[in-house]
Order: C-alpha cells, then sequence, then structure tokens
C-alpha cells in the first residue's frame, strides 16, 4: 500500500513537472468594437492616441491586408472563433446565436491543457458558453479592471487563450471616455462623410473611445510583464467591423471590413514587420492553435498564419471573402479582397 502511494505521488509530480515546462504560449485576443482598420497611429491616424497598440505593431508585426468575413458584430465574432465563414457557422446574422454543435477554438485549446476565458462583450449567444472556462462580462470603463483580473486569476501551471472583447467604440457616446477629450480640431473626416460641426463632434467622441480600448489594453499587457509572462503570449489586436458610420458598418468593401490586425510575440516575431499578404479573421483561429502546437480540424476553413510570421511577404492566401446577410434589415452582399482590388455583389439591392 504505502508503495502504491508513492507511485501516485511520483506520477503527481512527473505531471506537475511537465506542466511547469510547458513552454506553449499564452494567447490574449484583444477585439474591438466598431473600429475602422485604420483609427490608430500605427495605420497612420495622426490624431487618434493609441500608444498601447502603436507599440504592439512597432514590437511586432501589422498586417495591412486584413479582412474580417463579415461587417456585423455577433457574425463576424463567431466567425472568428470558430474558424468558419458567417453562413457555415448557422451564425450568419446579427444575434442569431452560435449553435451549440459548432467548434469553437477555446474548445480544442481547453482539450489540450489551456485554460480558456472570455472576458467582456460576448455576443454568441448561451450555447457557446459551455465551451470556455471562464465567461464574465464587464462595463466599458472597468474592461481593463477586468481584463487584469482574469489574467491574475488564472491557473498558473497551465497556458491560458483570454478573448478579451471591449464594448468600445461602440454607439452610443458619451463625454468623458478619456482625458483630455479629442476635439473636433483634431478630426480627420473621411473624404465620403460631410465635414460638418455635428460630423467632427461624433467623430472625437468615437476616438475617445478607441483611445479607452487602448488604454484598457495597456493596464493587460502591465499585468503580463507583472507575472513576466510577456515574451510568450501572443497578443493579437484586431477589430470586428467597422467603424459604425455610413459607408463602414455592414458593407463589405473596404472601410467595412478591413481591420487592424497586430500581432506581438516576442518570443518568435521578430520586431517592427509589415506585412501586406491577403489574410481573413477566418484564419485567427487556425493561427492560434498552430502557434500552440496543436493540429488544426477538419472544421476550421481558415489558414494558419505562421508562414507569415516567419516571412513578412510569404502568402497563405490571394482572397479574403466577406459577407453580409442581415444587421437591422435583409441583405444578400459578398465581398471579394486581393491585394489590389475589392469586387462586391449585392442581390439585394435597397
Amino acid at each position: 500500500m504505502t508503495s502504491l502511494r508513492v507511485l501516485v505521488v511520483l506520477l503527481c509530480l512527473i505531471e506537475i513537472s511537465l506542466w511547469a515546462a510547458d513552454e506553449r504560449p499564452s494567447v490574449i485576443v484583444f477585439v474591438a468594437d466598431d473600429m475602422g482598420w485604420d483609427d490608430c497611429g500605427a495605420y497612420g491616424h495622426p490624431s487618434i492616441r493609441t500608444p498601447t497598440i502603436d507599440a504592439l505593431a512597432n514590437s511586432g508585426m501589422r498586417f495591412d491586408r486584413a479582412y474580417l468575413t463579415c461587417s456585423s458584430c455577433s457574425p463576424s465574432r463567431c466567425s472568428m472563433l470558430t474558424g468558419r465563414y458567417p453562413h457555415a457557422t448557422g451564425a450568419g446574422e446579427l444575434h442569431l446565436p452560435l449553435p451549440k454543435e459548432q467548434l469553437m477554438v477555446t474548445s480544442v485549446l481547453r482539450d489540450a491543457g489551456y485554460w480558456t476565458a472570455a472576458v467582456g462583450k460576448w455576443h454568441l449567444g448561451e450555447a457557446a458558453k459551455a465551451q470556455v472556462d471562464l465567461v464574465r462580462g464587464a462595463s466599458a470603463k472597468g474592461m481593463g479592471e477586468a481584463w487584469v483580473q482574469a489574467i491574475a486569476e488564472r491557473p498558473k501551471e497551465k497556458p491560458f487563450f483570454l478573448w478579451a472583447a471591449h464594448t468600445d467604440p461602440h454607439r452610443g457616446y458619451a463625454k468623458g471616455a478619456v482625458e483630455p477629450p479629442h476635439t473636433p480640431e483634431e478630426v480627420v473626416v473621411p473624404p465620403f462623410f460631410p465635414d460638418t460641426p455635428e460630423v467632427r463632434a461624433d467623430l472625437a467622441l468615437y476616438y475617445d473611445e478607441v483611445s479607452r480600448f487602448d488604454e484598457h489594453i495597456g493596464l493587460a499587457l502591465a499585468e503580463l510583464e507583472r507575472q513576466e509572462i510577456a515574451d510568450n503570449t501572443v497578443v493579437i489586436v484586431l477589430s470586428d467591423n467597422g467603424r459604425p458610420f455610413p459607408y463602414c458598418k455592414t458593407m463589405v468593401h473596404v472601410p467595412g471590413v478591413r481591420t487592424p490586425f497586430v500581432v506581438r510575440w516576442p518570443a518568435k516575431v521578430k520586431p517592427g514587420g509589415v506585412s501586406r499578404s491577403v489574410i481573413s479573421t477566418l484564419d485567427l483561429s487556425p493561427t492560434i492553435l498552430d502557434l500552440a502546437e496543436i493540429k488544426v480540424g477538419p472544421t476550421f476553413q481558415g489558414q494558419s498564419l505562421r508562414p507569415i510570421l516567419v516571412d513578412p511577404e510569404a502568402q497563405v492566401r490571394t482572397y479574403a471573402f466577406a459577407e453580409h446577410n442581415w444587421h437591422d434589415y435583409r441583405a444578400y452582399e459578398r465581398g471579394v479582397h486581393s491585394d489590389r482590388f475589392c469586387y462586391v455583389r449585392n442581390w439585394l439591392p435597397s
């Protein structure tokens, strides 16, 4: 009996030592809610204050031709986490819940020994929560602190995956998101908007929420540094659709579906990389699994971006495809994006 107990203890110690030596990276995906692809300093905006995202781009890789599969919140998010096109998830329209039979990347990670969490905006329905260890909401103001709390509470013996989904810069807007606020004079009005005082005031408030998103990312990164795990944590920043203005959100052309996409992984990805290779958010989940040394199963329709993270000029696809099915109105729009062109077809013109 004593020998059996000794054997059990030894096996437990071996298992603990294996986990302690687990060098697979942790992963955090920071998702903005309605942020335009070029609305940060890393992509050339002259006045929106995004020092954290800018620093991430300088210390990692910036993708200049990253496209969403849908320019609508919940279909886009369901697509990212399943690695499937919206029409293939069973949740291709706004507010449709992800069916329970759809496999999310979190399930595969969890089965491989990762701890998984989703903190912030969920918008995938109740059934999908069973595929994540921790699902927790947070207010826009308290989002950064909620992310920090999740990172602090994680099981330290496991690598982790955190879906850090903000509610900024989604409407409605109110003053006081950041100090000092952006002023209407700082606003760069897109050429397809009227340059009026009302538009400038609206965009200034939108800028404030983009900056708050950036500030909250900074809080989470500081916690990684505090725990001394930043070097082996893959950090990804992107948006779920275009800015919440006309000709942007819900559209399948560039202002609607191009997204910022920044990846930092100090242990493996060289700093300062810029890639113009076409990628899709369909590729997010396969990339995460590949970087975690986990086999990418047949349900995932995207491609791993590992080759581009090694060589910014590498390519994993020629085209990125986007769709719009329903968001406040019925639609049947499809977009095809290459490194130079965008083709849009609308079968239900208004």
